[in-house]
């Protein structure tokens, strides 16, 4: 595969405060790639910069070998589009929303009605065209910003944290569409995200960075394996555990993680490890339910944290797990901080990662 985007020695100051510090990168056309890291490493600010938004205070960008400079600046806009954490709607119909950026560019009604069809029904959104886009629930709406995006038919397709606090439901319809236009049209994706499964599941490269410096670069499985502290250290709040692992006769592992808590993974390894559950992995319940959840912890809710359309708890269970539900499901069940509550998770919902 050849260069699509390369940044050479980018810097970024806003103020005092240094975004990025001296990073160089490269992507390839027709991959998926991610930018993995916390709030505040950089991830925003660097696909800005590839979108042509930001300029870098210092370095040099690169579009299909050609150095980006006020003179070609708007072109490369024109073949790139960015798909924003926060969605900015218009006060209008679905249509009209998906065909704004259409209408900019001076598509024929005919090219822009036959793109618009196509675009929500890659996001799983036909049929909804004459509905207001800002009546739709959080998890469409960010649909319709990516139908918007996909509408355009760019080279490069840049994302920020696509599925941030969206519901399980429309995480996995934007994860397959990402997946699909990248698949099926050759579309180039560059994707900022916090969630590390997300980032395993979806892509063969990631970058990881933190405090404006990339920490490390390469294929997913090295970054799982070589850079797995580097990983527990970034969720150390959202369920990574270290402890002693042990084989049982079924082919699965028990991690003893302390302070009570065993824990059984989908996988065969003996020795000190590091485990991570994924926060939507978990499920909640009032009393022991039977389940195929090989893990079953009794606990309490210490904490509730306000997302927007979801809520995180953090239960302690022996250990302190970070749970994330929506709000409907938190009225229903009627818990709230110092509810008693248990939590369940499948063996294969444990990602072992190797120390």
């Amino acid at each position: 595969m050849t260069g699509l985007v390369e940044l050479r020695n980018i810097t970024k100051h806003f103020g005092e405060a240094i975004a990025l510090n001296d990073v160089n990168l490269e992507i390839a056309e027709k991959e998926v790639f991610t930018l993995l890291g916390p709030n505040g490493s950089g991830k925003t600010t660097l696909l800005r910069i590839m979108a042509s938004i930001e300029k870098p205070t210092k370095g040099d960008v690169f579009f299909q070998s050609e150095r980006i400079c006020d003179s070609n600046r708007m072109q490369v806009r024109r073949m790139c589009t960015m798909v924003f954490q926060r969605t900015a709607l218009f006060n209008s119909t679905v249509y009209k929303n998906v065909a704004y950026g259409l209408k900019l560019r001076g598509y024929s009604k005919r090219d822009t009605e036959e793109r618009i069809r196509h675009s929500l029904t890659l996001v799983q959104l036909q049929g909804y065209e004459k509905r207001q886009a800002k009546k739709l629930s959080g998890g469409e709406q960010q649909r319709v910003s990516l139908a918007r995006a996909l509408a355009l038919e760019t080279e490069l397709l840049l994302l920020d944290e696509p599925t941030a606090n969206l519901d399980p439901k429309n995480a996995s319809i934007i994860e397959n569409t990402i997946s699909r236009v990248n698949r099926e049209f050759g579309t180039t994706v560059v994707m900022a995200t916090h969630n590390i499964l997300q980032a395993q599941n979806l892509t063969k490269k990631i970058v990881f960075l933190s405090a404006g410096k990339i920490v490390t670069m390469g294929p997913a499985k090295k970054i799982f394996g070589d850079s797995s502290r580097d990983l527990a250290n970034f969720t150390r709040l959202q369920n990574v555990f270290s402890g002693e692992s042990k084989t049982l006769k079924e082919g699965t592992s028990l991690v003893d993680v302390g302070d009570g808590v065993q824990i059984e993974a989908a996988a065969k390894k003996t020795g000190e490890v590091t485990i991570y559950v994924n926060p939507n992995d978990i499920i909640l319940s009032k009393k022991p339910v039977r389940s195929s959840a090989r893990n079953t912890l009794k606990g309490k809710i210490v904490e509730i944290t306000d997302l927007g359309t979801v809520v995180k708890l953090k239960i302690l269970a022996g250990k302190t797990f970070t749970v994330q539900i929506t709000k409907r499901s938190l009225a229903e069940m009627r818990i709230n901080i110092g509810s008693d509550i248990f939590i369940a998770f499948k063996a294969s919902s444990v990602q072992i990662l190797e120390n």
